[in-house]
């Protein structure tokens, strides 16, 4: 049958059309196939307050400005903000799932002390944390710790009158100081 359809086609348009339908066929395909490796180069910052963008907003949050640096410099990478003003490790352990999509291949861990501040043991918290890694591992998910950076911000004075939450400088400087460990 495909022997008969191709004799029909060569009859209508002739070798010209044949080749016209096979570049427009492998145009698609090549296509396809740059969609499907861009979806795949994700990124997907999970956190907290600090990883929304308190007070600053998610456009001038460090994920927002990561995909602005890693774009700027030739990586086509999307970042995706789950961060939830007020999370816990247990939120986003319940969360995990629905927030870090398949084809994503990191996840930045931005959880700071919510969990202590809501009256969750240090035990229950480490026990998260180990779960919320262990899952993304197994996934072949590589991680990367966040609170580090964003404690240094806020320490060199790079926080807002509250104490706690990064201005948009503060961002600013955890956004390049990931870029230089995304490889």
């Amino acid at each position: 049958m495909t022997h008969t359809v191709s004799v029909r086609m060569m009859a209508r348009t002739g070798w010209g059309g044949l080749l016209r339908m096979f570049r427009s066929l492998t145009i698609a395909f090549l296509l396809s196939f740059a969609a499907i490796a861009n979806s795949n180069a994700q990124i997907v910052a999970l956190g907290a307050s600090s990883t929304a963008g308190y007070g600053v907003g998610a456009s001038s949050a460090y994920p927002a400005q990561l995909e602005a640096i890693l774009r700027s410099r030739g990586r086509a990478m999307s970042v995706s903000n789950a961060g939830i003003s007020g999370d816990t490790t247990g939120g986003m352990l319940a969360r995990l799932s629905s927030a870090v999509p398949e084809g994503t291949k990191i996840v930045i861990l931005q959880i700071a002390g919510n969990d202590a501040m809501k009256g969750m043991s240090l035990t229950d918290a480490a026990a998260n944390r180990a779960e919320i890694r262990r899952r993304l591992h197994a996934r072949c998910i590589r991680t990367i710790e966040a609170d580090g950076y964003v404690q240094s911000a806020v320490r060199s004075g790079l926080r807002q009158p509250d104490g706690i939450h990064m201005t948009v400088e503060g961002h600013r400087k955890v956004a390049q100081q990931l870029a230089a460990s995304i490889r």
